[in-house]
């Protein structure tokens, strides 16, 4: 390719680029936005980047999501104004630090036996439910992008045949938020361990000869679309079938006796 060619190529990639900064600029976060920050989100609350470690640059970043750099810089400046990330002129962006140690949280026992994943479970049964039911009635655009990007996360993994429990968690801690409801919130926050275990398990369920990814991703998506159309009954009915679905696929539709 000749220079000339190489320099439209690059104008033009230039000129995309301006042209998505400025419609960031003008607007509220994009959907791109959204999940590139969902996914850093993620990989940080899993440990794949440590404490004062540093991220990949914005072209790597750009390049793994395959969005643009003012994509990759946008959901960047996000985390940086959640205290999540901060920068070094001239060096990158670094981990501040795990999630979970950058926000104070109720404190649980951890999870020690087969009976106190049920245990969980049932706690969640009268949280949950009310939360997606809250959910649905008091969302704005940037809380539903948030459960729209984790489930997005989830139907990747689902058509690469895994489960990602970092997702599945940020789908139900996405909901939480949108209830604007801190109290929901910061116990989401707290169980976050005891749920993981808990998805864990439900993950290896699911991973037999008839795969159930894709019946799980559908009650997922059918949570969401309940939320989106603000029919908080529907919600709340539909993230309860899928907790008590998820416990009876764990147990195999044997609950414990958890009055011994």
């Amino acid at each position: 390719m000749g220079a000339g060619a190489m320099n439209a190529v690059g104008g033009h990639a230039a000129a995309v680029d301006d042209r998505e900064e400025a419609a960031l600029l003008r607007g509220r976060q994009s959907p791109l936005v959204q999940r590139v920050y969902q996914q850093l989100l993620a990989q940080i609350s899993a440990g794949d980047f440590q404490p004062n470690e540093r991220l990949p640059g914005e072209n790597d970043l750009a390049t793994r999501f395959q969005v643009s750099r003012p994509v990759v810089r946008e959901a960047l400046k996000r985390l940086r104004a959640e205290g999540l990330i901060y920068s070094r002129q001239g060096a990158g962006s670094f981990v501040r630090l795990a999630v979970e140690e950058s926000r104070p949280v109720l404190g649980y026992a951890p999870v020690e036996t087969i009976a106190d994943i049920q245990r969980c479970y049932e706690f969640r049964l009268t949280i949950e439910p009310d939360q997606a039911y809250h959910a649905a009635l008091r969302w704005n655009d940037a809380a539903l992008d948030n459960i729209a990007a984790a489930l997005s996360l989830m139907g990747d993994a689902t058509r690469a045949h895994r489960h990602r429990e970092d997702a599945d968690f940020a789908f139900h801690i996405a909901i939480a938020e949108a209830t604007n409801n801190h109290y929901y919130l910061s116990s989401m926050q707290a169980l976050k361990d005891h749920i993981s275990v808990g998805m864990k398990f439900h993950g290896v369920s699911l991973m037999g000869p008839t795969s159930g990814l894709s019946g799980v991703f559908d009650e997922h998506r059918g949570i969401f679309e309940a939320i989106r159309d603000r029919d908080a009954e529907s919600a709340s009915s539909r993230m309860r079938r899928h907790l008590e679905g998820s416990r009876d696929r764990v147990f195999e539709g044997r609950a414990l006796d958890l009055s011994l």
